[in-house]
């Protein structure tokens, strides 16, 4: 009875350590695995599910754009804000988000391959009138004429007024870098 006692005392510590050890291994795969995810996954996985806060710099404090997640690509978020207007966000001049349900998604890989300029050259090609918003706060209105690799070129105008040559105040050559945000009118 003695012997069975410390040979049950026995199993019942070696199967502690085993539990022990599983749990170690699979909290540190768990790691790992988190690890791999980048934010354009996290991103994916929140399309459509709610209502996030994104931080951006510039202006005198903290600038937020509270929306929903439309679109999302490698290096962009598309939000449709409160009052339902679309975002295009850089996803360099993110600061933090908050609202992220858990979870992530893998894109396909043509979808990963659908950069910031892409979508740029897609609202330029729309000739949509935007508010481009830079890294430091500065609102500029007018119509994305072109996107190079690394730069747009902004047409500014009026609000209110279409994009024609009589109406350009100014035309502004921006570095993707610069970029805070697009808001299209």
């Amino acid at each position: 009875m003695r012997w069975e006692r410390l040979f049950a005392e026995l199993d019942a510590r070696f199967d502690a350590e085993m539990s022990l050890e599983r749990d170690a291994e699979i909290a540190d795969r768990t790691r790992r695995e988190r690890a791999q995810i980048p934010l354009y996954g996290r991103l994916l996985a929140n399309v459509g599910r709610g209502t996030i806060s994104v931080r951006l710099p510039g202006g005198p404090g903290p600038r937020v754009i509270v929306g929903t997640p439309s679109d999302v690509g490698p290096d962009w978020l598309l939000l449709v804000d409160t009052a339902h207007q679309s975002v295009l966000v850089p996803l360099a001049a993110v600061r933090s988000i908050t609202g992220l349900h858990p979870g992530a998604l893998e894109a396909s890989l043509v979808a990963r391959r659908f950069t910031l300029g892409a979508a740029l050259r897609g609202v330029s090609r729309d000739r949509a009138a935007v508010d481009l918003v830079d890294v430091e706060g500065q609102v500029l209105t007018g119509t994305i004429d072109a996107v190079g690799s690394d730069h747009l070129d902004l047409a500014e105008h009026a609000p209110d007024e279409p994009r024609r040559a009589r109406h350009v105040v100014r035309t502004h050559v921006i570095p993707i870098a610069a970029l805070g945000s697009v808001r299209r009118r």
